[in-house]
């Protein structure tokens, strides 16, 4: 018997605010910032239909199983997990699974609310006219204290959206939001394929993007195309299991999981026809790296026409993006507390908030602090590892009675692909990434070169 929701909980009010808070926690500076700039150090169109491969493969199951798990015990992830354990007549220990996502999720949010700070901030410089030189960039960035301002707002920001509650708060914000960023996302890109047929950068961007070069595969671009797909997707952070809580039991779970994985692929892809075209019009290396939305975009905005207002709607795309993957990332874990502490929402988004802020503004005063401890132990260690134990716990520890239970609307050739993944493939898969991570990291690529993939 499926496990009985307490009266209390809360539930998505329709399909369409749950895909837009679903699609809106998924899509985030990762698929405007990171999958260009892995596109562009990964050889191009190859990593592109092997990133596609991986979110197909990998991505999407992971997402059924959190969807899966949350909805069939209605709690937050760390009392799923333990729930649908016990359920299983296994130890409630396995709630360890919940933590590590949890605890991932939470590091990410304190580091990505200051990189969505300096987001706000050149958003606000593009449309006061900074982006008129290479310099006005950063014209409302500069000095630690402006930055401590800017990562402040944008955390406070995010704290009372979460306060607010599911419908109060979260549908409120995304299902205005998200309309209004795929309306500016598609005008952007337009202007950039239009712009860039009358020289031909349109034509190399998309060439860029399709003409697969298998020549400069090796087994790296295969490590770097799974991880960019597995944390675009948000999965492994304690946010998808929360959001699936809030489901009723009537949601086709692999029809919203095909959608959000699909949207937000999607995403990543435009965002490549938006950027590349003004990255190739310009002549500027598309490896340029993670300065490449900071850096040289800025400068690129300066040197067109309507560069200013271009400029500061590229970066209020950026900024609703951050803005979405943010309040999912503090609601899953204001989930758990709010269901094992005597404070009231809005108590507990404030003190998690203001601790996630402290934690971040060290990554104001130390890049070393953001780019070294914070960023290693959650997205190298925490997320990848909060993903082989949901692997783990879907394929071997929760029996596939209860699965296919929660996942009646799936077809049985589904359902077993989704099974035999979770069992047999992912566990192996996100392992073997998580060890080729932690190799490179601190043992000098030793196993990377012995098998050939440094």
């Amino acid at each position: 018997m499926a496990a009985t929701p307490a009266a209390s909980h809360a539930h998505w009010s329709s399909r369409f605010a749950f895909i837009m808070a679903a699609v809106g926690s998924a899509v985030g500076l990762g698929n405007l910032w990171r999958f260009p700039f892995q596109t562009g150090e990964n050889g191009g169109s190859a990593f592109v239909l092997i990133y596609i491969a991986c979110v197909a493969l990998i991505a999407f199951p992971v997402l059924m199983a959190e969807f899966t798990i949350g909805r069939r015990a209605q709690k937050s992830a760390v009392t799923s997990t333990r729930q649908l354990a016990v359920e299983a007549k296994k130890s409630g220990k396995w709630s360890f699974v919940g933590w590590v996502c949890m605890a991932g999720g939470f590091l990410v949010l304190t580091t990505y609310s200051v990189i969505a700070g300096q987001v706000m901030a050149m958003s606000a410089a593009g449309f006061a006219g900074g982006f008129a030189s290479e310099a006005g960039a950063n014209m409302f960035y500069q000095g630690e204290g402006v930055q401590l301002f800017w990562h402040a707002l944008f955390m406070g920001l995010t704290i009372w959206i979460v306060s607010r509650g599911l419908k109060g708060g979260i549908e409120r914000v995304v299902t205005i939001l998200m309309p209004v960023f795929f309306v500016v996302l598609i005008g952007l890109t337009i202007f950039a394929v239009v712009r860039g047929f009358s020289d031909g950068s349109t034509v190399e961007a998309f060439a860029y993007l399709f003409t697969p070069d298998f020549s400069v595969v090796d087994g790296g671009t295969f490590v770097s195309a799974l991880g960019q797909a597995f944390f675009s997707v948000g999965v492994a952070s304690a946010i998808m299991i929360t959001y699936g809580s809030y489901l009723t039991k009537d949601t086709n779970i692999g029809e919203s999981a095909v959608v959000i994985s699909g949207a937000d692929t999607l995403v990543a892809l435009i965002a490549g026809f938006m950027i590349f075209p003004i990255v190739f019009s310009a002549g500027v290396d598309p490896a340029a790296g993670m300065s490449l939305i900071f850096d040289t975009l800025p400068a690129l905005f300066a040197s067109i026409p309507f560069g200013n207002v271009i400029g500061g709607a590229f970066f209020f795309l950026a900024f609703i993006a951050a803005l979405t993957s943010s309040i999912s990332l503090l609601e899953a874990t204001v989930a758990f507390f709010d269901e094992h502490s005597n404070f009231g929402r809005p108590q507990i988004a404030a003190l998690l908030g203001g601790f996630a802020f402290m934690i971040g503004a060290g990554a104001v005063y130390s890049s070393q602090f953001a780019g070294g401890f914070v960023d290693i132990l959650s997205g190298e260690i925490l997320l990848p590892f909060g993903g082989f134990l949901i692997a783990v716990f879907t394929g071997w520890v929760l029996p596939k009675a209860i699965l296919r239970e929660e996942l009646s609307h799936a077809s049985n050739r589904m359902f077993g692909f989704f099974h035999f993944m979770m069992r047999y493939v992912i566990p192996f898969v996100v392992g073997l990434v998580l060890v080729l991570g932690l190799d490179a990291r601190f043992n000098g690529g030793a196993i990377n070169a012995m098998l050939g993939l440094g």
